[in-house]
């Protein structure tokens, strides 16, 4: 890869770990904050598209049928994981989501994109598939009672079969893969990046905004509650994945899904030193693969 991808891609992964510790601490209001969060996102973003190449090349009715679709997975991405952190770790969560979502894009990247990346790169996609998964699964089966590494809860509590938080994260991933593909193919295809994400956003608008039934009015009462968190989650959620859309353009999909889970470690921290997660040792040393997977891949 490109240093430019390379930086591209870390960049995105700064923003993306920043706004999911965002959606996380507001998990459990849900969709009125999702809404806000949408609405955010295009008065933020929607002055930057006529400097940024428009709608792009491609033909208004290949770009709303992009839009339209993507904004579908998009919400069903949002939703699964807003219920995963409202049940699981956000490490948990976060990360095997984020270990699904770039393996399934690998996959599909090559099958129906046609990239074929080298084999070191491979391993190194590999090597940070692995250590996202090692991050995730850090505190399956532990009690959420515990917290710090080490400590025992107050409450013994039986390990339930299937950690919820998993699950969900396991379908978020899916969602992920979906989107991404489905995206690169059209901002491949012409669409500008900057626009295409707008689009895709305002769609969101609409659809959160036909989810929120008789929520409607808990929307003033949040907003102003977490007006700085609504502000925040616009900027930065856009900009992760609008860096991310143009290093696809520059860079095989099969390596920027793997490398943009750097983010992972950079949440995983975030757990353990501030929500007191545990298990800090695992969560490091899991954290050194997926570096040195990131190496490789941009070698």
């Amino acid at each position: 890869m490109s240093s430019f991808a390379v930086l591209l891609v870390l960049a995105a992964a700064v923003a993306h770990a920043a706004w999911n510790v965002i959606a996380h601490g507001v998990s459990r209001i849900g969709m009125p904050f999702l809404w806000l969060g949408a609405v955010s996102s295009v008065v933020v973003w929607i002055g930057v598209v006529p400097f940024t190449g428009g709608l792009g090349t491609g033909t208004v009715s290949a770009f709303l049928l992009g839009i339209v679709v993507s904004a579908l997975l998009h919400v069903a991405y949002m939703l699964v994981l807003q219920r995963g952190y409202r049940v699981g770790r956000l490490s948990t969560v976060y990360a095997t989501a984020r270990g699904t979502g770039p393996t399934i894009s690998v996959v599909l990247a090559v099958t129906l994109l046609g990239e074929r990346p080298s084999w070191l790169a491979l391993v190194g996609g590999l090597l940070v598939l692995v250590g996202v998964v090692a991050v995730g699964l850090a505190d399956a089966g532990a009690d959420p009672g515990a917290v710090a590494s080490g400590s025992a809860p107050v409450v013994a509590r039986p390990r339930r079969r299937i950690d919820p938080g998993i699950v969900a994260g396991l379908l978020t991933g899916v969602a992920i893969a979906a989107y991404t593909i489905w995206d690169a193919h059209f901002v491949r295809g012409g669409a500008a990046p900057v626009a295409f994400m707008v689009g895709c956003t305002a769609v969101e608008v609409v659809l959160f905004g036909a989810l929120l039934g008789p929520r409607r009015r808990e929307v003033l009462p949040v907003l102003r509650a977490h007006w700085g968190r609504v502000l925040a989650f616009g900027v930065l959620s856009p900009l992760s994945y609008i860096l991310v859309l143009v290093a696809i353009t520059i860079a095989p999909v099969a390596l920027v899904a793997p490398m943009r889970e750097v983010s992972v470690v950079l949440v995983s921290v975030f757990g353990a030193l501030v929500l007191r997660e545990g298990r800090a040792t695992t969560r490091i040393a899991a954290s050194v693969v997926v570096l040195a997977g990131i190496a490789l891949l941009a070698i």
